[in-house]
């Protein structure tokens, strides 16, 4: 079993400050392993409420919770949303009585959350596993077969290709349609599939929509219901008060390498390898592992119309510090690394590669192997 001990010293904090801590994260992400960190499923305190029984002793909900003390996990809460004025009034008369609710994130999940728990209630969202769990020398495997913990674990490769071709199926037939989501899921699927092809790249909704014969608010809003579903992410392009023309519209990625691969019909690491997109795949998949392990306020992209790129920003407080990510063997200094240091601001420059040395390529700007990322602090 591999112990996710950051997620775990991050909702143990959690707990410490807020009276309901809502662990949100993608379906078999591992919510409900870590939830058992901390209250047996067993005990009765625990509602899944995917079982029937856990449903029905909700049925009355302020008689079954109000007599119970300590911390109480409530799972896929997103099914009964309902009961989060019941947790507010809960931790506003009871001070001995703590609520983990954990749910598949959606658009209706995070909006019942904020408007009915705010000021009461703390968020951690978890995403699949990491370089920082596994160590480096399994970032091939992680890499081609993504983060859920069933796609990584299995015994073989075709198992993993199955089940994630599964989760896609069971996301887009069965999870978006008990979120509300009134879209055919063959339609999803084609849009999917075509962020895919756009993945590492720029935002357009014209051509998504001309291809999908449908409007350009309508590939919108696709586009938000899959990133509402932790499945996309959009990174935001920076803006400075400078002459050039900056690219306004957001990057999108696959957030999971091994779902990437799936929708592009990669199955083994020679065939990854091989495939034109591999760059833009190795690119999200080192973006992914910094987002996930650095501390940072603000992740952005940066880019002007001239062609000046920084692929990664990250703020903390009042810094800025740019990521360059080039799966080449030998980074070497660029006009893009200098202009971003120069219009910008930056504290510094990092560049990630796949290589083993780590050195510098000029002041404030140091090349750094991918193999460093869980330890490295790029906004220092």
């Amino acid at each position: 079993m591999i112990v996710r001990a950051g997620y775990i010293k991050k909702i143990d904090a959690a707990l410490s400050r807020s009276r309901i801590v809502v662990l949100s994260g993608p379906r078999q992400s591992g919510k409900t392993t870590l939830a058992r960190e901390f209250v047996d499923e067993g005990s009765i305190n625990y509602f899944d409420l995917e079982d029937p029984a856990s449903l029905s002793r909700l049925d009355e909900p302020i008689t079954a919770l109000q007599s119970l003390s300590g911390l109480v996990v409530i799972d896929e809460v997103q099914r009964r949303p309902d009961l989060f004025p019941t947790l507010r009034v809960l931790v506003d008369r009871k001070r001995d009585v703590r609520f983990l609710i954990l749910g598949s994130a959606s658009g209706e999940l995070l909006r019942q959350t904020s408007e009915s728990l705010a000021g009461r209630s703390e968020r951690v969202t978890i995403g699949g596993f990491s370089i920082s769990e596994l160590g480096f020398e399994n970032s091939e495997a992680l890499w081609l077969r993504g983060g859920f913990p069933l796609s990584y674990l299995s015994p073989d490769e075709e198992g993993s290709v199955q089940w994630r071709k599964n989760f896609i199926v069971t996301l887009l037939e069965r999870d978006f349609p008990a979120f509300g989501v009134r879209i055919s899921a063959t339609a999803l699927r084609r849009f999917w599939t075509m962020l895919a092809h756009y993945h590492g790249g720029i935002w357009n909704a014209a051509e998504p929509a001309r291809a999908l014969g449908v409007s350009e608010s309508t590939t919108r809003r696709y586009l938000d219901l899959l990133t509402d579903a932790l499945m996309v992410r959009q990174i935001q392009p920076y803006f400075a008060n400078i002459s050039k023309r900056q690219v306004k519209s957001p990057k999108i990625y696959i957030r999971d390498s091994g779902l990437l691969h799936q929708l592009l019909g990669i199955d083994t690491k020679k065939s990854l390898l091989e495939h034109p997109k591999v760059g833009a795949s190795w690119e999200g998949f080192v973006i992914e592992q910094i987002l996930l392990t650095q501390n940072h306020d603000e992740a952005f992209f940066w880019a002007t119309h001239q062609g000046a790129e920084i692929d990664l920003i990250l703020r903390l407080g009042d810094k800025l510090s740019g990521i360059e990510i080039k799966r080449g063997d030998g980074p070497k200094m660029t006009p893009s690394i200098r202009g971003a240091l120069q219009d910008l601001g930056l504290e510094k420059v990092s560049v990630i590669y796949p290589g083993t040395r780590r050195y510098p390529l000029a002041e404030c700007v140091e090349v750094i192997p991918a193999a460093e990322i869980a330890n490295a602090d790029f906004c220092v």
